[in-house]
C-alpha cells in the first residue's frame, strides 16, 4: 500500500511537470525536466568512526544500508516569461533573480560551484520529514541535487565520484559538521561496509543470501520519537571530544561491532536476528555515553517501551537527540509495538538497492 501511494504521488508530481513542459514547448522554448530519487539511510554500526577527525589517525568503518524512503528532486528549465530566474519549493518557497539570493545553502553553493546558468524551477518532495530525522536526509538531498545538476549538464558521474563531490560540498564548501558515510549510502544504495583510512575509502557490499535479506526486510521498523532536531550541535560536541581522544575506547568498540555485524548477515546462521538486535541495543548504550546531547529521559523511556514490546533490539538513528529509532522485531509483534507507542508512528522499511538514480529526463 505504501509503495502504491508512493508511485501515485510520484506520478502526479511528474504529470504536473510534464504539463509545464508541454505548455513551454508549445510556446517554442527549449526546456529540460529531470527527476532524481535518492534514498535515506540507516547506519547499523561504526557511526562516529566515519569522521576524518578519527579515521585520519585510526582505522574507521561503518556498516549500514540505504532504505526505501526517498527524497525526490525535480528540476525544470524555465522559459523567459517568468519574473524570476529561480524558483525553489521545499519546506519553504523561494523566488530569486540570481543564485546568490538563494537561501537554501546546498542549492546555492552547488549552482555556484558548477557555474550553472540555467534558469530553474526546483521542487522537492520526501517520504519522511526531511529535517531532524537522523536518516541522513541532508546528505541524501546533497547527493540528489548533485545528481540533478550533473544531468542538467549532460554528465554521468560514477557513484564514488558522486559521493566524494557531496562530501566536498558539505565538509569543505559548507563547512558542515558531518561524517562521510551518509553520502556513500545515498549514492551507492544496498547494504555496504565502508572502510576509512587517511584519504582512502573502501566499499564492500555485503554478500547476503536472499533468505537473510527477506528476513531482515520483514523485521525492520522505524519508530518516530516525535522529536525533530538538528544534528549540528550534537555532532560538534562529539567531534570536539573525538579530537581529544577522550572517546577512543568507545569508538573502537563501535568499530569492532562492524565486523561482527557483517559476519552475522553474511553467514545467516540460526539466531542471527536475535544477536543483531542485541548488538543494536549494546551500540545504543555505548552511543549514549559519547555526548550528553545524544539522549534524554523521553528517548530512554521510548527505547525501553520498544524493547518491552518484544523487539530484538533498537538504536536511535543518526547523531542523537531525536528522529527515529531503528528496531528489529518479529513481524507479528509490529501491531503490538504500534499500539504501545501510539500516537508515534511505526514505519516498516526495507533495503533500497539502487542508490541515487536519475529516474526521468526529458529535453527538447
Amino acid at each position: 500500500m505504501a509503495d502504491r501511494q508512493h508511485i501515485e504521488n510520484l506520478g502526479r508530481f511528474i504529470n504536473i511537470k510534464l504539463r509545464d513542459i508541454k505548455t513551454n514547448c508549445e510556446n517554442g522554448f527549449a526546456v529540460m525536466l529531470t527527476v532524481t530519487r535518492t534514498p535515506l539511510r540507516v547506519s547499523l554500526f561504526g557511526g562516529g568512526t566515519d569522521y576524518p577527525e578519527y579515521f585520519e589517525r585510526e582505522p574507521g568503518a561503518v556498516v549500514g544500508m540505504a532504505i526505501d524512503k526517498y527524497i525526490i528532486i525535480a528540476a525544470l528549465g524555465l522559459v523567459g516569461c517568468q519574473d524570476y530566474n529561480y524558483r525553489l519549493s521545499y519546506s519553504k518557497l523561494e523566488h530569486c533573480q540570481n543564485v546568490l539570493e538563494i537561501e537554501h545553502p546546498v542549492v546555492r553553493e552547488v549552482l555556484r560551484h558548477f557555474d550553472v546558468s540555467h534558469r530553474l524551477d526546483v521542487s522537492v518532495i520526501s517520504d519522511l520529514p526531511a529535517a531532524g530525522s537522523g536518516l541522513g536526509s541532508s546528505s541524501a538531498f546533497t547527493v540528489g541535487f548533485l545528481r540533478t545538476v550533473y544531468a542538467l549538464l549532460g554528465q554521468k558521474p560514477t557513484k564514488i565520484e558522486l559521493s566524494k563531490k557531496a562530501i566536498e560540498v558539505e565538509r569543505d564548501i559548507l563547512c558542515e559538521n558531518v561524517g562521510v558515510q551518509d553520502q556513500l549510502h545515498a549514492a551507492f544504495g544496498g547494504i555496504n561496509r565502508f572502510d576509512f583510512s587517511g584519504s582512502a575509502i573502501r566499499i564492500s557490499p555485503l554478500q547476503m543470501t536472499s533468505a537473510t535479506l527477506r528476513q531482515l526486510n520483514a523485521s525492520m521498523v522505524l519508530v518516530h520519537t516525535g522529536i525533530a532536531r538538528r544534528a549540528t550541535t550534537t555532532v560538534a560536541a562529539q567531534i570536539a571530544v573525538t579530537r581529544t581522544r577522550a572517546i577512543d575506547r568507545e569508538l573502537s568498540e563501535l568499530y569492532r561491532l562492524v565486523a561482527e555485524c557483517v559476519s552475522l548477515l553474511e553467514c545467516g546462521t540460526p539466531g542471527w536476528l536475535t544477536q543483531l538486535g542485541e548488538m543494536l541495543s549494546a551500540s545504543w548504550k555505548i552511543k549514549r555515553t559519547l555526548s550528553p546531547d545524544v539522549s534524554n529521559t523521553v528517548l530512554d523511556d521510548l527505547f525501553e517501551t520498544i524493547v518491552a514490546s518484544g523487539a530484538y533490539g533498537a538504536k536511535l538513528c543518526g547523531a542523537g537527540g531525536g528522529g527515529f529509532f531503528l528496531a528489529l522485531i518479529d513481524p507479528e509483534r509490529i501491531p503490538g509495538l504500534a499500539e504501545r507507542v501510539a500516537p508515534l508512528s511505526v514505519i516498516p522499511i526495507s533495503v533500497d538497492v539502487d542508490g541515487s538514480t536519475l529516474i526521468y529526463c526529458q529535453s527538447r
